[in-house]
């Protein structure tokens, strides 16, 4: 499903430097990673992507986001996962199951450490 344009090129606002995306934390990285492993997976078009994530940058500002840049990646990750959802690849009842384990997982994780899931974290 490659439109044959880059990504890069459709992702207006994406903080970067010469070299290209330039992420403030590897979460922000992992968010960036999936998006282009879903797109190339045919889950979405480049098109359909650039749409949500501009519509999620719109309703933010519109909610009074300064649009600083320090956000966009706040908005790059809940722009996917409206996607994901709109396209049953998961549901909103899962995705949110997941951020409430994830939140848990990050609490009992030690600074510096990996954050690992366990069972636990989805009670």
């Amino acid at each position: 499903m490659n439109s044959g344009v880059p990504p890069l090129a459709l992702a207006p606002g994406m903080p970067r430097d010469a070299d290209g995306p330039v992420f403030n934390a590897p979460w922000e990285a992992q968010a960036f990673a999936m998006t282009l492993a879903l797109h190339e997976r045919g889950l979405f078009t480049w098109v359909e992507w650039a749409e949500v994530l501009a519509a999620q940058i719109a309703a933010a500002q519109a909610a009074g986001d300064p649009d600083t840049g320090n956000t966009y990646y706040r908005h790059w990750l809940a722009a996917l996962e409206s996607l994901v959802a709109r396209k049953g690849a998961s549901s909103e009842d899962e995705l949110v199951r997941y951020r409430h384990a994830w939140d848990h997982a990050a609490d009992r994780t030690p600074h510096g450490r990996p954050i690992e899931l366990r069972g636990e974290d989805f009670s």
